[in-house]
């Protein structure tokens, strides 16, 4: 498989994709019309905060399986097209998080003290008088911070230690988080705005957060006041931060991020980017270097191309455009998902009538769970048998629900044998069939019900489904037959409901058995079904 990486990232994550046997192409600071030429060659794309991943390169890149971006946020992404065509979408929010909060404070310790301003004058030999840099102290000036998420939360932290009074807005913070970090609850923007020395976004940029901070805001802002934004070009308005710089309400302003960024690639003498801010002494700007830190870098290049890795070779990852696994980790998961999947994928290969609706139902300990990612995990398994498209765990509703099929979730915490159980019930028009399965010892699945005869059975890669009537016999004939073939069975589980009526078996073999051996098994007097089954 193919992979294209626009931006600079960590050699070892590089040297990670080709050691696991990918096709990488460095192509840093593509220009996006040379990149829409190209795409349809690669399975995936790592992109740091400049390429856009819009719905033009989507269209083009037919082949594109995953958008990874090294780093945390994913504006440059258009999330929505990307699910809507099954492309996975993998950022790293974790991996640059101190980077960017600590570089946000040192714009803060610039803007108050002047030191680039200071530093550039001596080095260039300009009017280096110590008072033409006076400054102010944080000491004692409050800080309101826009956005406590993890970055603003470290900030918080950190300035608290300048001993600075630290409030903040933010409407999805819980009174609880404002109370553990010691930070005062500001119910409005307003309300911080009035009261800060300092302002400083720690927030994504939506449609809520775009602009926030404009005319009439900066308008609402103490005289004097200083801005940092390290977080996303736009939530600042900058024309209407210059006219606030210009005349004089606001003292000065530390600028990471903006909109649009200039090709950071480009060579000096390429450079034709401008921008107002960047004429302003007081205005200190630097080309986007939240996640510029070694240990950033290294952080962020190695964890986005290991998430690549694994989901192009169908593994299952914690992407963007999937559900939240609130409170769970994915491997504490790992066990129910690959559970779910191999329960969606019994009813296809063992019936042929079309499904109307497919019922999940959570029982025991899985009930107080987070259980979306195993629904979806179902219908993955449910959906590989019979798609020939990409299945993965973005797009399985979308081509369930484009299917006509309904997914309905229960559940119930009451449960005897088991601690938990899944029970996946396919509808069609005639019947309901029904398949259930546990995890026992946090990691070894079962099949415990197959359409109604009770089992307690390990699926494995190969595994042959029969059903028989019950009577003397059959068992021997099947071991002969494949025993004759060559083929050896690694374990066998025999169900029945009453004597005398119809059994079930599942046996594993160690590999897969051809139609021909399959028909001799079917030639047995007796034998109903015998369907080759993998997983």
């Amino acid at each position: 498989m193919k992979i294209i990486v626009t931006e600079r990232i960590a050699d070892e994550g590089i040297n990670y994709l080709k050691e696991n046997g990918f096709d990488v192409d460095i192509k840093f600071g593509i220009p996006h019309a040379e990149l829409l030429e190209i795409i349809e060659n690669y399975d995936a794309i790592i992109v740091r905060s400049v390429t856009k991943v819009n719905e033009e390169l989507l269209q083009r890149g037919k082949n594109l399986k995953v958008a990874g971006r090294a780093g945390n946020g994913i504006d440059n992404i258009d999330v929505n097209a990307c699910t809507k065509r099954g492309i996975i979408v993998v950022n790293t929010p974790e991996s640059n998080i101190m980077a960017a909060a600590e570089l946000a404070i040192g714009l803060a310790f610039c803007i108050f003290r002047n030191i680039p301003q200071a530093h550039w004058s001596g080095k260039h030999n300009k009017d280096y008088r110590r008072s033409k840099f006076n400054g102010n102290e944080l000491d004692e000036k409050t800080v309101g911070i826009i956005g406590l998420g993890r970055i603003g939360s470290i900030v918080a932290r950190k300035l608290q230690g300048c001993n600075m009074k630290v409030v903040a807005y933010d409407p999805y913070i819980t009174d609880e988080r404002f109370k553990k970090l010691g930070v005062e609850k500001c119910e409005t923007l307003e309300e911080l705005l009035r009261q800060s020395d300092l302002i400083t976004l720690h927030t994504p940029k939506t449609s809520e957060t775009y602009g926030m901070l404009g005319e009439k805001e900066l308008s609402m802002c103490k005289k004097g006041v200083r801005i940092v934004n390290a977080a996303r070009g736009g939530l600042v308005n900058e024309k209407a931060l210059y006219k606030a710089i210009v005349e004089g309400h606001v003292a000065g302003a530390g600028i990471d991020v903006l909109e649009p960024e200039p090709n950071y690639d480009k060579k000096p003498e390429e450079q034709d980017y401008t921008n107002p801010l960047l004429e302003l002494d007081n205005v200190i700007i630097t080309p986007h270097l939240g996640a510029s830190t070694a240990e950033a870098n290294y952080n962020v290049g190695t964890a986005v191309t290991k998430l690549v890795a694994d989901a192009l070779k169908g593994e299952m990852v914690a992407a963007v455009n999937m559900p939240a696994l609130k409170g769970t980790s994915l491997n504490e998961l790992r066990p129910y998902l690959d559970l779910a999947e191999t329960l969606g994928k019994i009813y296809y290969q063992a019936e042929k009538e079309t499904v109307q609706k497919i019922e999940i139902v959570y029982s025991g300990d899985l009930a107080e769970a987070e259980t979306g990612v195993i629904s979806l995990s179902v219908l993955k398994g449910f959906l590989d048998v019979i798609n020939k498209e990409k299945v993965n765990y973005v797009n399985a509703e979308l081509i369930a629900k484009s299917m006509g099929i309904e997914l309905v979730e229960s559940k119930s915490t009451h449960l005897d044998k088991y601690t938990n159980l899944i029970t996946v019930k396919f509808h069609t028009k005639t019947k309901e069939l029904h398949v259930s399965g546990t995890v026992f010892a946090k990691e070894e699945i079962r099949i415990v019900d197959f359409f109604g005869y009770k089992l307690d059975f390990e699926p494995t890669p190969y595994v042959i489904a029969i059903q028989n009537v019950d009577k003397p016999g059959i068992i021997g004939q099947i071991g002969t037959i494949l025993g004759a073939s060559d083929i050896n069975i690694a374990a066998m589980q025999w169900s029945r409901n009453r004597k005398g009526d119809k059994a079930v078996a599942f046996v594993s073999v160690d590999g897969e058995v051809s139609n021909e051996v399959l028909q001799l098994l079917k030639n047995i007097d007796g034998l109903l079904k015998a369907t080759m089954m993998k997983f």
